[in-house]
């Protein structure tokens, strides 16, 4: 695939990114803090809320400074290797999708933490009395693409596999 192929690509992350900026600029203008608006009672609701912590609040209570050096490392780490992959040309069609997803969100939550110092959560979820951990559209675009990019994976290395013992048995 050409270079202008693969930068073409850049619109999956580029899009990611755009709607996970805007459904927060929505959500902002809309909602003051632990404000909500019911979308389907006792089940799933818009909260605003801010999350300086990690997935889940990990490192919620750590010092804005290990927090602040933590996401800078990792997220540079992360955009390097995510975006180097995404940009490789012999990345298959599937790859590429899930990993503009995973870079789409990645620099949403980045932005927020740059931006704000923290990230924009509102997407809320019960289970009859169990809360869901409140997110965002930029953590359903890395979800959805991690588990898109594992199944791409492991179904790589069942092929590969399975094409490794065809050729062994041929040459024997």
């Amino acid at each position: 695939m050409t270079l202008k192929k693969r930068l073409l690509w850049l619109i999956l992350p580029l899009a990611a990114l755009l709607l996970d900026i805007a459904s927060k600029a929505w959500v902002l203008n809309t909602l003051k803090p632990g404000g909500q608006i019911t979308i389907i009672k006792g089940f799933f609701y818009i909260k605003l809320t801010f999350n300086t912590g990690a997935i889940f609040g990990f490192l919620q209570n750590a010092s804005p400074w290990l927090r602040g050096a933590l996401f800078l490392v990792a997220g540079i780490a992360a955009l390097a290797y995510f975006g180097w992959e995404f940009l490789k040309a012999d990345t298959s069609r599937l790859q590429r999708y899930a990993l503009g997803l995973i870079l789409g969100g990645a620099l949403g939550n980045g932005l927020d933490r740059l931006i704000h110092g923290h990230v924009v959560d509102f997407l809320d979820f019960w289970f009859g009395s169990w809360e869901y951990w409140i997110f965002n559209l930029a953590d359903s675009f890395i979800v959805c693409g991690a588990i898109l990019y594992g199944i791409v994976t492991l179904l790589d290395y069942k092929r590969n596999a399975k094409n490794t013992k065809k050729t062994s048995e041929q040459t024997t």
